[in-house]
Order: structure tokens, then C-alpha cells, then sequence
């Protein structure tokens, strides 16, 4: 079991980072101070150290340095309430794994945190007095379900397994294109646990927020000395891959000066760590994934078209989850199963009405608005069956409104002004409100109506219920 040190003044912020990250199969204890988190590192070894920025005796930054100094092969995450580029790329190059902003998002601090420790798993693996040659296997990877690329039975998504099962074997680069929460990265986890690279490491990067000043170290690693505040060696994300697969999500948000140094790599298939003179054999499958269309990109001269076309050996759309029918309600029992481990509970399974709802839903934000749908209704529901008061009022109302268009519109009514008046009124306020996910703030504003207005119009047609 892995062990976090988390180090905060807030007594209340540590508790619920504690309970959650308890529930997540980690081994955690808490410092208010710096000088107590010194006092637990000195008496046994973690993993990771959870930082605030702002300690009543210290801040992160000095804290960073002492760990750094002291316990090497401890990773370090800063989390703090104020969002500071430079202070980002500093703390970055002292060595920190990452900077957190507050406020705390569970899926994107966990995500974090098993992306620092696989990289201390990586830098640990060598003799402690230097880092060895590239490793050819890091441990491998344990996945949990909601990780997982879960088969359905539609068309679409027979379509989608049919082309994972063919480039898996393969050794070509990939290219995963859809909306935004379509399940790219489960994709990519597919196609390399169904390669012959299963048993090597699979590395993900978010280059979504990558920065100029941090992408060659990111990317390539640095040596302990190579700039001011590169107090240890620091393999990269290529390194770290070697042997396995490296998939890049948001590719397309990389600057023009980064593609192509990354051009030159995928080219070579070498490395160099910044501040040494020895290049590294690479052998690293590529996956990239985007939700734009890179083609349009190229043409702006946003993204180059050499780049696109070494990456582009194979290429994966993934259909929206609107489009994969009641492959839906076998997403939702998935994460049901999920929810139900992460948060102790027994919930069975789906009324009616709320199945119903799910097919129904347009789901813009796919896959990933479901898990959180889901994980959200199993914490509120203390029966056997998630009920439909349980869903977010956008996703239980657009059910509502479904099917009272459907009656306004099966309904006979006299042809007169009145009558054809109102049906046009419903008709625009629930065009409005779907536009807009149902808030209706944003619904009034475009109505040209106050909400008061705009409630009472809900009421008559039975959409504030």
C-alpha cells in the first residue's frame, strides 16, 4: 500500500483529503505544520508528500527544498489557492512532481497522484546514489474498472472494439479523435493492453497545460545540475515509456516550438536529458489523442503537418455517447459497480424512469459526465434503486420536457390564436432550456424574461417539478 503525507493547516481540508484518499486504497497520515511533516519523514518512508503552499511555519516552497534534500525518492505535489505560472515553473524545476489549484477536484488530484507515483516508481528503480539506464519495464500498471474500455453491443461500438482488436498488435503510432469525455485515454489503455507492450509501462501526459518552460523537461527529463534548481535527476515521460506506450492527450494545444522538438524524437527515436550529452534508445509506441480536428489546424498553421502524419499511422474516432444506444445503461451499471466499491454502498441498480432518462439525454459531456452522474446519485441514494430525484435537475427535467413536447404535440387543440400562441411559447422555452443545459439564469437572459417570469412559464407546463 502506498503511503502520502499530507501536509496542510487547514484541519478540515486534511481530514476530507485523508478520508478520501483512504478510500482509494492509500496509506495516509496528517501534518498541520512543516515541522511535524519533517518529524513523520524522518520515522518513516513515503511515497508522497501533499503540500500547501501556505504553512503557518514554512511555505511549500521551503518544504519542497528540505524533502528534496533529505528524502529523494519522496515525490512532492504543492496544492495551493493561488494560481501563479512562474511560481508553477519554479517549484517545478526544485523538483516538484506538480502544482494543484484549489479548489480540489477528486478525479483530477487522484489522477495526479498515481502520475507521481509512477514516475517515483521509475526514478527509484536505479541505485539510489544515480539514476540507472533507461528502464526497459516499470512496474506494471494496476488499472481499476472505471479505467477499464467497456465493450457494448451497439454498432458503433462494435465498430469502435473491431478497429481497437486491429491496431492493438501492431506497433503504429495512433491518432484518437471525439468529443471531449469520449473515453480516449481508456482507449489508449485498450489498445496497449491488447499489444505485446502490455507488460511494459503506460504512461500518460496531459499536454493540455503544458508549458514552453516545462515541456523539454517534461518530455525529456533533466540531470541533477543542468539549471538553477535542478537539485536531482528527473527522468521524462519518453524515458519513463521506454519499452511501453506514451500517449499524449490534448495534442493539439502543444505550441509550434514544441512540435518540433518533439518531431525530432518521434523521427530519431533518441533522446537527450537536458544538461547531458548521451542520447537514449527509444522504443515507445505513441498514442495521441485530440477533440479538434487537426486537419483544420494544420491549415491555420497552428499544427504541422510532418508531425501529424508520423503520428498518424492509424487513426480511431470515437463516437459520442449519445450515438452507442443502450450500450448506455451497461456504461452506467459499470459505474454503478465502481461507485458502490469507492463509497461503501449496495445500491442495485436503475429505476425505470431513470433508465429512460439516460436513453433520452443528449449526455454533452459523454462518458465522463455519466461517471460523475452516477457517482453523484449513488452518494445521495440510500435505497436499493438510484431514483430520478437523484440526477442533476438538468438531466432529470430534459426527460420532463420530452415528454411533455411529445404531448404538445399529440395534443389536438382548436386552431385558434390562443391556443397556437402558447404551444409556440412552450415550444421556445424549451428550445432555450435545453440549449443551455437547463440553467436558468442563462434561459431567462436569452427569453428576454426575469426568472420570476420564467418559472411561472415552468410551472404551467410542468417543468419545475
Amino acid at each position: 500500500m502506498r503511503k502520502i503525507l499530507i501536509v496542510d493547516d487547514e484541519i478540515n481540508i486534511g481530514i476530507l483529503l485523508s478520508k478520501f484518499l483512504t478510500r482509494n486504497s492509500f496509506s495516509v497520515s496528517t501534518a498541520t505544520s512543516g515541522v511535524s511533516a519533517m518529524d513523520y519523514l524522518s520515522k518513516e518512508y513515503y511515497d508522497l508528500v501533499l503540500c500547501d503552499y501556505r504553512l503557518e511555519d514554512t511555505d511549500g516552497k521551503e518544504m519542497l527544498i528540505k524533502i528534496k534534500e533529505k528524502y529523494p525518492r519522496t515525490g512532492v505535489i504543492i496544492i495551493t489557492g493561488y494560481s501563479d505560472i512562474k511560481l508553477a515553473v519554479e517549484l517545478i524545476k526544485l523538483g516538484a512532481y506538480d502544482y494543484i489549484t484549489k479548489p480540489l477536484y477528486p478525479d483530477e488530484i487522484l489522477n495526479t497522484i498515481n502520475k507521481s507515483i509512477e514516475t517515483q516508481i521509475a526514478l527509484n528503480e536505479g541505485p539510489p546514489a544515480e539514476v540507472s539506464e533507461t528502464p526497459k519495464r516499470v512496474q506494471k500498471q494496476v488499472y481499476n474498472q472505471t479505467d477499464n474500455f467497456v465493450a457494448g453491443h451497439s454498432n458503433a461500438s462494435k465498430q469502435l472494439l473491431k478497429q481497437i482488436q486491429l491496431v492493438a498488435p501492431t506497433a503504429y503510432s495512433v491518432i484518437l479523435t471525439g468529443e471531449s469525455g469520449t473515453g480516449k485515454e481508456s482507449v489508449a489503455k485498450a489498445i496497449h493492453l491488447n499489444s505485446p507492450r502490455k507488460d511494459c509501462p503506460f504512461v500518460a501526459m496531459d499536454c493540455g497545460s503544458l508549458t514552453k518552460e516545462l515541456a523539454g523537461s517534461e518530455f525529456f527529463g533533466h540531470e541533477k545540475g543542468s539549471f538553477t534548481g535542478a537539485l536531482y535527476t528527473k527522468i521524462g515521460h519518453f524515458e519513463m515509456a521506454n519499452g511501453g506506450t506514451l500517449f499524449l492527450d490534448e495534442v493539439g494545444n502543444l505550441s509550434y516550438d514544441i512540435q518540433a522538438a518533439l518531431l525530432r524524437t518521434v523521427q530519431e527515436r533518441k533522446i537527450k536529458r537536458i544538461g547531458s550529452t548521451k542520447e537514449i534508445d527509444l522504443d515507445v509506441r505513441i498514442i495521441v489523442a485530440t477533440n479538434e480536428n487537426l486537419g483544420n489546424a494544420i491549415q491555420k498553421g497552428k499544427f504541422r503537418e510532418d508531425l501529424y502524419h508520423r503520428f498518424n499511422e492509424f487513426s480511431i474516432d470515437l463516437p459520442p455517447l449519445s450515438q452507442r444506444g443502450r450500450d448506455i445503461l451497461i456504461f452506467a451499471n459499470t459505474f454503478l459497480e465502481v461507485a458502490n466499491q469507492e463509497l461503501s454502498r449496495s445500491v442495485l441498480g436503475f429505476s425505470q424512469e431513470v433508465e429512460e432518462c439516460f436513453l433520452t439525454y443528449n449526455w454533452p459531456g459523454n462518458v465522463r459526465e455519466l461517471k460523475n452522474v452516477i457517482r453523484r446519485a449513488t452518494l445521495l441514494t440510500e435505497s436499493q434503486e438510484i431514483q430520478l430525484k437523484a440526477l442533476p435537475l438538468e438531466i432529470s427535467t430534459y426527460a420532463k420536457a420530452n415528454a411533455i413536447e411529445t404531448t404538445i404535440s399529440r395534443t389536438e387543440r382548436p386552431r385558434d390564436l390562443k391556443n397556437a400562441a402558447l404551444e409556440a411559447e412552450y415550444e421556445a422555452i424549451l428550445k432555450v432550456l435545453r440549449e443551455v443545459n437547463f440553467n436558468k439564469t442563462k434561459a431567462a437572459k436569452i427569453l428576454n424574461i426575469d426568472r420570476k417570469t420564467l418559472y411561472n412559464k415552468m410551472r404551467a407546463i410542468n417543468l419545475d417539478k
